[in-house]
C-alpha cells in the first residue's frame, strides 16, 4: 500500500473512533464488556474499582468504533498525569476479540489527542501480563512503541505453568513432608480479621510494611466477588499458622497475599498450604501466580522470596509499566 493510501486508511479509522469519559450510567455496559474482553480480569469490574473511589479520581474511558464499544481504559487522573490505574495492580486497554492492530494504532492516535484535551501531559500505563489473555492481545504494546513510550519500571513475577508438570525442590518436599506430622488443617475461610492480623504482624516485623487492604475492605470485596476472592487458612488447634488469599480468574489463580507465622515457618505450614492449593484446588488452571519478588521499582530482586517461589516450579514473567509524554 502506498503512503498516501495508508494515511487515508488511518484517517478513515480515526473518523470512526469516539472516546468519552466513563460515567456511573455506563456500569452495566462496562461490566458486560469486561466479561467478553480478551485480556479480562475481574478487578476491572466497577464494583471492585470503586471500592476505593475516595482515593482516586476515576477517569476511565469508553472507546467506540463505528458506534460500538471496542475497548475500555481503566484510569484515574492525578494532576496532569493519567494513570491506568493507580489503584490496580494492572491496567491498560481492555479490548474485544475483534480488535485489530490497525484499529488499536488509530485508537492511540485518538487517545493522545483526547487526553491532551483534558489537560493531561503524561500517561503511566500498567500493561496486563499475558497469562490473563484468552488469546493474543498485544496490539496496545505495539501502539505504545510507536508513540515512543518509555519502559519506566519492570517487575518480576513468578508463575507456575500448570500444564508443564510440577517440579518441587528437595527443600519444598521436605517442608511439606514435615508439616504433615503436625495435624494441620487447611480450610477455606471468611476469617479476614484473623488473617489480616497475622499478615499485618508479619509485614511489620519482617518488612516494615502494611497490607494494602484492610480486613473490612477484603470482606466487602469478597462479598461482591465470592467466586474470585478466596481465603485459605492453615490451622493448628484452631490457631491460624499460615494463610493464602487468592484472586481467581478464568485461567489464573494468583496469591494476592501470603502470611506465615513464626511457628508456621518453623514447621512448613505455608508450603504445606500452597502445595494443597496447587494440587487440589487450582489444579485445573493454566497458571498459578505468586506475584512479584522485586522492590525499588523493580531494580532490587528479593532473592530469598523468588527462590522460595521457584522452589514450587514457578518461573519468571514480567510486569511492565510504561510512561508516555503527550
Amino acid at each position: 500500500m502506498l503512503w498516501g493510501d495508508m494515511a487515508l486508511a488511518m484517517q478513515n479509522l480515526l473518523n470512526l473512533i469516539e472516546i468519552r469519559v466513563y460515567s456511573e450510567n455506563d456500569k452495566n455496559v462496562w461490566d458486560s464488556f469486561i466479561d467478553s474482553a480478551k485480556n479480562r480480569h475481574f478487578f476491572f469490574k466497577r464494583d471492585y474499582m470503586e471500592y476505593h473511589s475516595d482515593r482516586f479520581q476515576d477517569s476511565s474511558l469508553m472507546i467506540y468504533a463505528s458506534g460500538k464499544l471496542a475497548a475500555v481504559l481503566p484510569g484515574n487522573l492525578n494532576g496532569e498525569t493519567f494513570y491506568s490505574h493507580q489503584g490496580l495492580t494492572y491496567g491498560g486497554i481492555l479490548c474485544g476479540e475483534r480488535m485489530t492492530t490497525s484499529l488499536m494504532v488509530a485508537i492511540f492516535e485518538k487517545l493522545v489527542d483526547f487526553l491532551r484535551s483534558l489537560g493531561v501531559r503524561r500517561m503511566v500505563y500498567k500493561d496486563i501480563p499475558y497469562i490473563y489473555y484468552t488469546r493474543p492481545a498485544e496490539e496496545a504494546a505495539y501502539a505504545l512503541y510507536l508513540h515512543k513510550a518509555r519502559l519506566s519500571r519492570r517487575e518480576l513475577s513468578s508463575v507456575i505453568d500448570m500444564n508443564s508438570g510440577l517440579s518441587y525442590t528437595k527443600g519444598k518436599k521436605y517442608n511439606i513432608s514435615k508439616a504433615r506430622k503436625y495435624g494441620l488443617e487447611i480450610v477455606e475461610s471468611s476469617d479476614y480479621e484473623g488473617f489480616i492480623g497475622l499478615l499485618t504482624e508479619v509485614l511489620s516485623d519482617r518488612h516494615g510494611a502494611t497490607p494494602v487492604h484492610t480486613a473490612e475492605e477484603l470482606k466487602l470485596l469478597a462479598g461482591r466477588f465470592p467466586n474470585n476472592i478466596r481465603l485459605f487458612t492453615c490451622l493448628k488447634d484452631e490457631e491460624i499458622l499460615a494463610g493464602v488469599l487468592v484472586f481467581e480468574n478464568e485461567f489464573v489463580a494468583h496469591t494476592q497475599y501470603l502470611a506465615n507465622s513464626d511457628e508456621g515457618k518453623s514447621i512448613g505450614a505455608l508450603d504445606f498450604t500452597l502445595d494443597y492449593l496447587i494440587k487440589n484446588i487450582f489444579n485445573t488452571k493454566k497458571h498459578f501466580s505468586f506475584g512479584i519478588s522485586t522492590e525499588d521499582q523493580g531494580y532490587t530482586l528479593n532473592s530469598g522470596l523468588v527462590d522460595s517461589k521457584e522452589g514450587f516450579g514457578a518461573r519468571a514473567i514480567l510486569h511492565d509499566i510504561y510512561e508516555m509524554e503527550l
